[in-house]
């Protein structure tokens, strides 16, 4: 298996799990912009070797979201958001 097929195989399993975890479809995973529209709060940043990462609560729900820019994207955007237990 070359390896750009082992990337998508890898990025294909973690939506699955962030699907599975979440209870969402895979295109319902939840983004920064979504969890702020759902009350949550941003409690914490870290920067990452792959890029920020962003701290988000709402009550007793956290999530951790790595985000991502380039020089030419037109914005911030999220690779992926995790529930933190």
């Amino acid at each position: 298996m070359g390896t750009s097929m082992r990337g998508v195989s890898v990025l294909g399993a973690i939506v699955l799990a962030t699907a599975f975890v979440t209870g969402a479809s895979a295109q319902d995973k939840p983004t920064v912009q979504s969890l702020i529209g759902q009350g949550f709060q941003i409690v914490g940043t870290i920067a990452t070797q792959v890029g920020p990462g962003v701290f988000l609560q709402n009550k007793d729900k956290a999530f951790f979201c790595l985000v991502a820019e380039t020089s030419t994207s037109s914005d911030v955007a999220t690779r992926y958001c995790k529930p933190l237990h």
